[in-house]
Parts: structure tokens; sequence; C-alpha cells
């Protein structure tokens, strides 16, 4: 049984609901190639709670049960292993997600219900030890585990990436609640076109968990695995969670053309970066069905995106920005705070830059070092994380210290920026003009609890800590620009 813990999300409390787990149900179409009986339950989607899975538990009896976690989501995954534990002492639980992945160790020693710890790629991974379980042997010599055993931690050599991506089945649908993914009433899907990433931000760990290469799927096979969903399940609405859609700008122009070409009447968004985006690729993207383009902006200024090795200019944010507008395409853009090298009045202009901009919306996180980020070795190389509470590493809560601004301020920050921008007359006039009612009374619904947030906290007394000055050289006394 492949289980997504009970665990809330902001994304179902803003949209009212989430999306289909992709990395299990690729699990379980690997899993029912090699001939074992799956299940999924998607705790989220289904409104589960540990009363529910335990009666699914006990009604399915699995010999094995496998977890998924993100670092902020990594206790309910435990609490989820300990029941399964309780209930069935002779089953094996897996865990595995980009959490676990990098803290294999950590986790098989904070967590003694978890058996086995799947690390990075997981379909040939999960697959081997599954048969090697199913043969009566233990989980000892499987590529990319870590696991337990006499009590012993045991860390195995890791496993190569799969090259050629298109060999591996696609992800078992019929294993989920397909009817629970719904957004204004029209069911939704997801799908994966790409793996890999060859950028270095030092906030984000994609690159370390599936590859600095970059593998794609054949165009054909995307289009066909679209219509699949169309004619299957109904589904009009796909957004494509691949890190960069447009990473080979080629490649998204032939899948969008192909779109075209066979008629699939298809609504649909992805990602992009600022420097796989122009003009020509947008309209194509327009016509066959795209409607929203995500872009990764976190901050107005060049000597930041430097520090994030980011690997784009503020020139090419503005230029994407007009190449998707001019498109018709929504923008939803994602700005980062707190960032080491910044102060806050820093912060305020990549506020102001992003009401300039004007995307159809904006997601503001604070800076969050993630297990497996060089920002993460590096704040734990300068003892500069605030907790070691994952349930806090929400990227709305501040969790490292920052040189020139408290907890308190930087959280101040981000009620600012929500409110500025969200009660701003240009969104609402902009959400309006493009029939974003449903989505402009949530965005309002949430403003107005951050103001309520924004009012209690600017008359609460704000305790900061004594700052300590920091050594010259180091990440928390990284230059400003």
């Amino acid at each position: 049984m492949l289980i997504v813990p009970p665990s809330p999300s902001a994304v179902v409390s803003v949209f009212g609901t989430g999306g289909p787990p992709l990395s299990l149900a690729y699990l379980a179409s690997a899993l029912e190639e090699e001939g074992h009986e799956v299940r999924i339950v998607d705790s989220i989607a289904l409104g589960y709670g540990l009363i529910d899975l335990a009666r699914e538990l006990k009604a399915f009896d699995p010999d094995i049960v496998g977890l998924t976690a993100t670092t902020p989501s990594i206790y309910k995954a435990y609490e989820v292993a300990r029941l399964a534990k309780e209930l069935l002492p002779n089953c094996t639980v897996v865990l595995g997600g980009p959490h676990a992945s990098f803290m294999s160790v950590e986790v098989l020693e904070e967590c003694p219900h978890v058996d086995v710890v799947v690390r990075g790629e997981g379909e040939l991974t999960f697959c081997d030890l599954v048969n090697r379980l199913a043969r009566g042997l233990g989980p000892g010599g499987v590529r990319g585990i870590t696991y337990r055993e006499g009590g012993v931690v045991k860390w195995e050599e890791p496993r190569p990436l799969i090259k050629d991506i298109d060999v591996i089945p696609w992800p078992a649908y019929h294993e989920l609640p397909m009817d629970k993914y719904q957004f204004e009433g029209l069911r939704f899907g997801a799908m994966l076109t790409s793996r890999g990433c060859p950028y270095k931000c030092i906030f984000c760990a994609s690159s370390k968990l599936m590859g600095k290469v970059w593998r794609g799927r054949k165009a054909e096979d995307v289009v066909e695995e679209a219509r699949f969903l169309m004619d299957k399940f109904g589904i009009r609405e796909v957004e494509f969670l691949d890190d960069t859609f447009t990473l080979n700008m080629k490649r998204a122009r032939q899948i969008a053309d192909l779109m075209v070409k066979e008629g699939l009447d298809l609504s649909w968004s992805c990602s992009s970066r600022a420097n796989t985006m122009n003009e020509e690729l947008a309209r194509s993207l327009r016509r066959a069905g795209c409607h929203s383009i995500y872009l990764g902006v976190e901050s107005a200024w060049q000597k930041t995106l430097n520090f994030l090795k980011k690997g784009i200019t503020v020139r090419q944010v503005v230029d994407a920005f007009k190449a998707i507008k001019k498109a018709d395409l929504n923008v939803v853009a994602t700005f980062i705070l707190g960032i080491p090298c910044e102060t806050g009045e820093m912060m305020l202009n990549t506020i102001r830059f992003a009401k300039k901009m004007k995307p159809t919306l904006a997601q503001f996180t604070i800076f969050t070092p993630y297990p497996g980020t060089e920002a993460y070795e590096q704040a734990v190389r300068e003892n500069a994380l605030l907790t070691h509470d994952w349930s806090k590493y929400d990227t709305l809560t501040p969790v490292m210290k920052h040189p020139y601004l408290s907890p308190g301020e930087i959280v101040r920050l981000l009620q600012k920026a929500y409110i500025s921008f969200y009660a701003s007359l240009s969104f609402v006039a902009n959400a309006l003009k493009r029939k974003l009612v449903l989505l402009l009374i949530r965005s309002l619904k949430r403003v107005s609890l951050s103001l309520r947030d924004y009012v209690a906290n600017s008359i609460r007394r704000v305790i900061r800590p004594r700052r300590v000055p920091t050594p010259p050289g180091t990440f928390l006394s990284s230059p400003m620009p």
C-alpha cells in the first residue's frame, strides 16, 4: 500500500483541492508491471485522518507500506509509519521523497517505525526492494536505499538514474481518486514530461535529487498520455509539473504543435525560466491551450540572483514577462524574502517590483534552506539554523538567522507583500478582466487573514534576539548588492 499522509496543505486551502501524487502513481505502475498488487491511498484528496487510514490498512493488510513526504510533512509520515507498525507489526515500512532522500540516516534514527528509505528516483529501486522482500530476502544489496538491520543503520551505494525516461510506464492513474482532483468544477490532472535540472540554485535540491542532466520524454508520448487522461477520466485541465517545462525550448514547441495537430481540447499550465521563454514560444504554448506560466523571479536585484546562482538576469525577467503577456498568458510569479544578502529595504524593493511587473498572481515565500540544498549545507556549517523542527520549513516561517532582520521583521515583510499586492486595485482589476473571480475571492480572503495577523503583530511587542556580529566571508555576512 502506498500512502500520502494526512497533512494540511496551503494549496488545498486556496484552491480547495490538491493535485494527484504522481510519484506514488509512478511507483504503482512499475510495481504492477512486476506483478504486484498495489493500492494507493491519497489521504489529502480523500480527506482521511489516521482513523480512516487504520481502516484501510486493516482491510488491505499489505506486506509493505510505502510513504512519501516533503520536509514540512515528514512528521505526518512518521505518524502513519507508527500506525502501520501498530496494526501490522510484520509489515515493512518504506519512506521516500526529497526529505528522506537527503536525510535518510537521520530519518531512520528519528523514527524507529521506518525500516527502509528509498533515495532519489524510486521506480527501479523500489521494485528491486519489493521483489527481494517478496522472495523472503532482506533489503541488503539494493542500490539506492538506506535501511536498518539489527539496530544498525546501513547505507547502500546510489543507483544510477534512468537515462531513457520514455521506458517508464505512465502513472497508475486508475489507482487514484481522479474524481477528487477538481477546481471550479473542472477535473484536472498532472503530468511529468521531464526529469533533471542543469541549474545550481542554492535554494533548490532538484538537480541533486533527479540529476544535473535534463532528461525529456518524446513529444509523441507526452501528447498520447494527455489524450489518455482526457478520454479515460474526462480531464480538461492539466498542470505539467516539470521543474522547467520549457528548458528544452524546441521540445516544448514540438509538444505544443503536436497538441494543436492532434486537436487536443485541453487547458494547461507549466513552469518556465526567464532565460527559456520568448514571444514565439509563448504564442505556441497559447495556441496549444496553455493559459498560465509559472516564473521564478525571486528578487529584483541582480546581485541577489547571482548569490542564489539562479542563472538569469533581471533584464531576462522583464523580457519574459513581456513575451508571456503579449501571448495573452497568465503569469504566476514567485518571489523570495529573507534572502541572507538582502536588507529590509531591498526586500521592499522586490515587493514594489512585483507590483510594477503586474503578474496575474504572485507567490511570496521566506528563504528556506531545505535539506539537500547548498543553502542548507552552508547554514549547517555556520550554525545558522534557528530550528530543526521540520514542520516549520513551510516557506512561511523563518528557520535561519538573518544578518540584518529578526524573524518577526521578515514575517511582517511577507505579510506586507501579500497585502500590498492582493489588495491593490491593479490586481483586482486584472483578476476581474481575466475572469478569475473565484480565485479573487479566495485571495482576498487570505489577504484579510494576513491583515488581521499584520495588525495584531504591529501592536504586539516583538522581543528581538540580541544580534551577534557574524564573521566576514560567511553565509550570514554575504555582501549586500
